[in-house]
């Protein structure tokens, strides 16, 4: 496990059946979802998954409905008990710990976050975000104080005395997220939080999560199925198909060089240019052509260097640490937004 990494999954397996731990490492594991439920009884939902989560950072697991995405982050928190392998959250495998440990991490080090808010209908919005502080043995007026802290962080000034019903979707979610945050948890799990919601409150929340992230700083897990969800909210993102890891990048890699066809048609429909940036456009200057003197840095989304771009009326230096590593022109920007790139 790296010195930055806040969480390591190592070759977790889960399989649901039959003498399950006997299926790892035969010839049935190979076996179509189909054939091996018609032979065995079994089904292997996640598959010798292994990668690593940075401290800070937001890790997106996406995939189609039946992908694994979902068992994958419950067995990371328990929930589900993997078959096999090694999950290492802060240099302790979780997978060793007693059911009273179990319980502490979850009560002090994980939160979840769910598609259904999950809301106590009976108790004010103050007291549904302080609900895992009383179970953790906290006085009323430290919860209480703790609460109000993360509804004003959450933007929920103002709703604190009322009641679930009384709150729109993505209102309710944000009690979620804020009660989520109340226990201050090293590492948060979104699964699919948003796809309940309706288009635009879903985007006002992708939104608060990317402010949270920057104020706080918080590790994140989080399962979606929407790819323009994992490329505006995610550090990095692991595509799965059929409980197996198919690639993990950031976004600009994935579109940029997709592993295969699978994962080239997920990424088919996420514009280039609000994904990649300049370096990946950036060329040797023509014979023909005049640069501009303007620079513009290589880590530049495409879609936000544009306009100056289109402005120059020449090639602009694309710059990386000082130096130039090409230039890009206004036809380069217009080719790669028409597909012609």
């Amino acid at each position: 496990m790296s010195s930055t990494s806040m969480i390591s999954v190592k070759n977790v397996w889960k399989v649901f059946g039959p003498n399950a731990e006997k299926l790892i490492g035969t010839p049935d594991a190979d076996l179509t979802r189909t054939e091996l439920r018609n032979k065995t009884g079994n089904t292997i939902a996640v598959r010798d998954v292994s990668f690593e989560v940075a401290k800070g950072e937001v890790f997106v697991v996406m995939g189609l409905s039946g992908s694994g995405k979902s068992t994958l982050v419950r067995c990371m928190t328990r929930l589900i008990e993997p078959t096999q392998g090694e999950l290492v959250y802060d240099r302790e495998d979780i997978l060793k710990v007693d059911a009273n440990r179990l319980r502490e991490l979850r009560r002090t080090k994980f939160s979840m976050v769910f598609q259904h808010f999950g809301l106590l209908p009976h108790r004010k919005v103050v007291d549904n975000i302080a609900y895992s502080l009383e179970i953790n043995g906290v006085s009323k007026a430290e919860r209480h104080k703790r609460a109000h802290e993360v509804i004003e962080l959450v933007g929920l000034q103002g709703y604190s005395e009322a009641y679930p019903e009384q709150l729109s979707g993505g209102m309710q979610q944000r009690v979620g997220l804020a009660r989520a945050l109340a226990v201050d948890p090293q590492i948060m799990f979104l699964d699919e939080p948003f796809s309940a919601l309706d288009p635009l409150i879903r985007r006002d929340m992708q939104n608060e999560v990317i402010r949270l992230h920057h104020d706080l700083g918080k590790t994140m897990v989080f399962i979606t199925h929407d790819l323009q969800e994992a490329a505006k909210v995610g550090d990095r993102i692991a595509i799965m198909r059929d409980g197996a890891l198919i690639q993990v990048g950031t976004p600009e890699e994935l579109v940029a060089n997709p592993k295969d066809d699978y994962v080239a048609n997920f990424v088919r429909d996420i514009a280039k240019s609000h994904v990649l940036t300049l370096k990946y456009l950036a060329r040797p200057l023509r014979s023909d052509e005049t640069a501009a003197s303007i620079e513009l840095a290589s880590n530049t989304i495409i879609r936000e260097a544009t306009s100056k771009i289109l402005e120059a009326h020449h090639p602009v230096h694309v710059v990386d640490n000082g130096k130039s590593i090409g230039v890009v022109s206004a036809e380069d920007v217009l080719g790669l937004i028409a597909g012609v790139n």
